[in-house]
């Protein structure tokens, strides 16, 4: 996948919503939108090993799926950057016509499309699928957050208990009366994987999903499977709870697939304690150790 940095105006194309139904949602492309899928479609005339599967333009940014059919001389990240190089020559021929006054008015960077687009690799099984609905879903997603923007504005400055962090979601669920962690304890997986004695595990997984429905708020980073597994039923049931997220928010931030629907409708509030690291890839353990502490400190005010 590939996503082209975001100016400050929607200049790829405005956003349509029919009826005021998200699921209608469709980008109506502005000629600089146009001409950018143009060049995408002509990207096979210079890597030929290289086929477009999918892609979706939206008024800031451009998501596409490329399929590497054979190996690559130079690899995908020449694609990228060849890709890159065409759109900011878009760019620079787009602004080459306005005045300073204009660009200034239009709150344009320019040039355009000045940082390098962001490359993610579908290595395992299920993330293509995966991919394909989230690019899909862009339009319609997008739609959502503009007829609810309060749950998916990034609220910064949240003060609790001594810490600052930035959050996303519903802020009104740290208000209520009840609270308490999901912390999934190393020793019950280590009996439930190697000697067969679940009881203890199972038994604390049904306890968070009892407490939920009772109306308890469960605070977690939901780190291990099995928290996972926590968090699944209450995404299904619509329980409200609160997600500590090991990375900040970065700028057109959206929730993940799995979230993104709960936080519509205002049952979940993401919090992060840390600013947006775009190199971080992987969780640390000192993170959640970290993390588990915040939630534990969050449940205890």
């Amino acid at each position: 996948m590939s996503r082209l940095p975001s100016p400050v105006e929607p200049l790829l194309g405005e956003l349509i919503i029919p009826d005021g139904d998200p699921s209608k949602a469709e980008v109506k492309r502005s000629q600089l939108g146009e001409d950018l899928v143009d060049c995408l479609m002509h990207l096979y005339e210079h890597y030929p090993e290289v086929r477009i599967l999918q892609f979706c333009l939206m008024p800031d940014h451009l998501h596409v799926i490329w399929h590497v059919r054979k190996p690559m001389p130079r690899g995908i990240m020449s694609v990228a950057r060849g890709f890159w190089q065409a759109a900011k020559k878009l760019g620079r021929n787009y602004t080459s016509s306005f005045s300073p006054n204009t660009i200034r008015d239009k709150k344009l960077s320019s040039p355009l499309f000045t940082e390098m687009p962001y490359v993610r690799p579908l290595v395992r099984q299920g993330q293509l699928r995966s991919m394909f609905r989230y690019i899909d879903m862009n339009p319609s997603r997008l739609a959502t957050k503009r007829l609810k923007p309060g749950f998916f504005f990034v609220q910064t400055g949240i003060e609790i208990g001594g810490r600052t962090y930035s959050g996303v979601g519903n802020i009104r669920l740290l208000q209520h009366e009840h609270y308490a962690p999901v912390h999934v304890r190393s020793m019950w997986v280590k009996d439930a994987e190697e000697h067969g004695y679940d009881q203890p595990l199972r038994d604390y997984m049904n306890s968070c999903v009892l407490a939920a429905r009772q109306g308890t708020i469960l605070v977690s980073p939901f780190i291990s499977k099995q928290e996972q597994a926590v968090m699944s039923v209450l995404l299904k049931e619509n329980l409200p709870f609160i997600y500590l997220a090991d990375n900040g928010f970065r700028d057109y931030y959206k929730p993940s697939e799995a979230l993104f629907d709960a936080v519509a409708a205002g049952s979940v509030l993401i919090l992060s304690p840390w600013e947006y690291d775009p190199s971080k890839k992987h969780i640390s353990r000192s993170d959640c150790v970290a993390l588990n502490t915040m939630a534990e400190e969050i449940c205890a005010l």
